[in-house]
This record gives structure tokens, sequence and C-alpha cells, in this order.
């Protein structure tokens, strides 16, 4: 992998990701007339469950559907400037200007897959998602080492059922300065789990997936996919190294390597799953152990849709947006039978 690093008009960092046998590049400097960030987010913690919660006004005004001839993920070409200088790239990652957390309150980041608007992560090759697990790799320990970053956390928000304004393939990655409310509720379960058996407890989780075999979904050698025995989601799947590490960096070389065709399979036949012309829309999130109180975490990334058929979706509505209570109407075993069918 090859790095380049630049600056945009407004002084925010952009980082160029090429493969390593990629030809030199000249990267066009941002020729925009734009204004320094004056973003300003805040965190409150919640009185009656003592959460935080980011307060981001500014980020009204983000940019909302563009068509895609003014998409700002794109290259900037034939005059049309946009938060890509270069008139091509391979993966590139800017700093959010319209940021959920900065300055004392974290860092925001926009991955961009690939220069083309069409299609998405499923769409790249596996040598294209190998850059892009290896820029993961290089935010992770870049953003670690900030002063005050608690917890790096990379997603990625797929299509318009999810919320999605920007169609252009891409993620994000937050760092916190706090640990978030589900790293909170795991660090404790596995806290309890270990005082109780012993062991940790995310490797019981996938040695248990792994033996009983029923909601397993893909079997690598480094690598098992599977639906959680109590999964929120109609369709949820975990992808677990089979060796424990509490973070991106951590992970081996052959790791590495096998991860984006496991991953592309996986996404793909979440593509498979409902017979429409547009794709299955997910979150794709990667749980990383925080800086502290972390140590018994285990890498893994949790993939699930909101669709629950072709023409219906799952709400989160009364018990789950109001008191945390999910209620799935698909068992995960036959989710992941379902799924194992999409090969």
């Amino acid at each position: 992998m090859k790095k380049s690093t630049a600056k945009l008009a407004d002084g925010r960092e952009l980082i160029y990701f090429d493969a390593h046998d990629s030809p030199p590049r000249q990267y066009a400097p941002d020729l925009r007339p734009l204004a320094p960030v004056e973003s300003r987010p805040g965190l409150r913690r919640d009185e009656a469950t003592g959460d935080w919660i980011a307060i981001a006004a500014d980020r009204q005004a983000r940019t909302y559907h563009p068509p895609a001839d003014e998409c700002p993920l794109c290259p900037s070409r034939d005059g049309r400037l946009s938060e890509i200088p270069a008139a091509d790239y391979e993966v590139a990652v800017f700093e959010n200007r319209f940021p959920s957390l900065s300055g004392e309150t974290g860092r925001c980041e926009v991955v961009c897959f690939t220069p083309e608007h069409a299609g998405g992560f499923a769409d790249l090759t596996p040598d294209r998602a190998r850059l892009v697990l290896e820029a993961w790799v290089d935010r992770t320990g870049e953003l670690s080492r900030l002063p005050g970053v608690e917890q790096v956390y990379c997603f990625e928000n797929r299509g318009a059922e999810i919320g999605v304004t920007l169609a252009h393939p891409h993620g994000q990655i937050y760092a916190f300065t706090t640990a978030p409310p589900r790293t909170g509720k795991m660090i404790a379960a596995a806290a309890a789990h270990r005082a109780a058996t012993g062991r940790n407890l995310f490797e019981d989780v996938l040695a248990r997936a792994r033996g009983e075999g029923d909601r397993v979904v893909l079997r690598g050698e480094h690598w098992t996919a599977f639906v959680p025995y109590a999964a929120r989601w109609p369709y949820e799947v975990h992808l677990y190294p089979h060796r424990r590490v509490p973070d991106l960096t951590r992970l081996s070389e052959a790791e590495r390597a096998e991860f984006p065709g496991l991953y592309l399979e996986l996404l793909r036949r979440f593509d498979r799953l409902f017979d429409r012309p547009e794709p299955t829309p997910y979150i794709s999130a990667w749980h990383q152990a925080p800086a502290s109180g972390g140590s018994e975490l285990a890498l893994h990334l949790e993939l699930f849709t909101v669709r629950r058929t072709a023409d219906k979706l799952k709400h989160p509505a009364g018990t789950e947006s109001g008191v945390e209570a999910f209620i799935n109407d698909i068992a995960p075993e036959t989710a992941a039978q379902r799924l194992r069918e999409q090969a």
C-alpha cells in the first residue's frame, strides 16, 4: 500500500491510498474557495442513562441527495470540483466537513471506496477490498494515537432505507473520546462472563457458533461468519477472526489476505436475499477494543439489514427505539439457512 497526504482548501486532511504496484500519481491541489470549518459539536451526558449524546447542529447544512453529476465524493473532473481534487483515485479518506465529532469531542472521516459513482462495496474487486481494509487499518492506528481518543469505529451505511444521503460507495470512521453505549455493554458482559467461567466471552461465542453449525453462513481458514444466537435484526451476520485480537491493526497477513473474499461473498449474498432490482440496504460495523477497560473485547464485524422481506422493513419503533428491547421476526437459524442458500 502507498499512502499520500494532502490538505483540502479549508485545511482538512485528505489521504490517498494506492495499491503498492500502482503507478506514481501526481494529485491536484484543492482549488475551491472554501471557508474554514467552524463546526463545534459538543457532548452532553443523558442524566437518566449516563450515555453521551453528540450535539452537532451544523450537520443540518450537509449535502443531501445531490444528483450524480454533483456528487462530492466523485473525482474532480471536467471543471467540476469536489471533495476529491484528483481526477482519479483508488481509495481516499478525508476529514468530514460536517462532522458529528471534532476537536475535543473526537474526529470524523469519510472513506471513499472507489472513484466510480455507481455500485457498492460488493462490486469491488478483491484487490480493491483489500486496499480498503488497509485504509481501515491505517486510520485505526493513526486515530488511536490522537490525544483523548478512546475508540475507533469504522462503519458503512448503505441504502436510502438506512438514511444514506450520498449514493457514492463510501463509509465513515469515528474516533470517539468516550466509548459508545454498546461497547460499554459488551465490556460489562465480557467481565461478567470471565468472572463466571474464567474464559473470554467472544472466544466462547465463536466456539459455540462453529460447534453448533446451524447459524454458520461462511467458514474460512481464518474467519467465520455466523448469525448470532440472539440476533436483533432480521438478517444479521457477525464476522470473527478465529484468533482473538483487539483491533484491525493486530490482524496478521494471512487474516488480511483472506478477509476480502469472504466479506465480498457475504455482501453479495445479502444482495441476493430479496427479489428486488436495488441492492439490499445494510449497516456494516467494525467493533474494536477501546483504549481503556476493553482488554476482553475481540475485534469483529457486524453486518445487518433493516429489510425483512422483499417489500417490508424492520422499523426500530416503540420497543426498539423507546426502550432498546428488540423483537426479531426471523429465527437466526432460518436467516443463516437463507444466507447459505444464496451461495
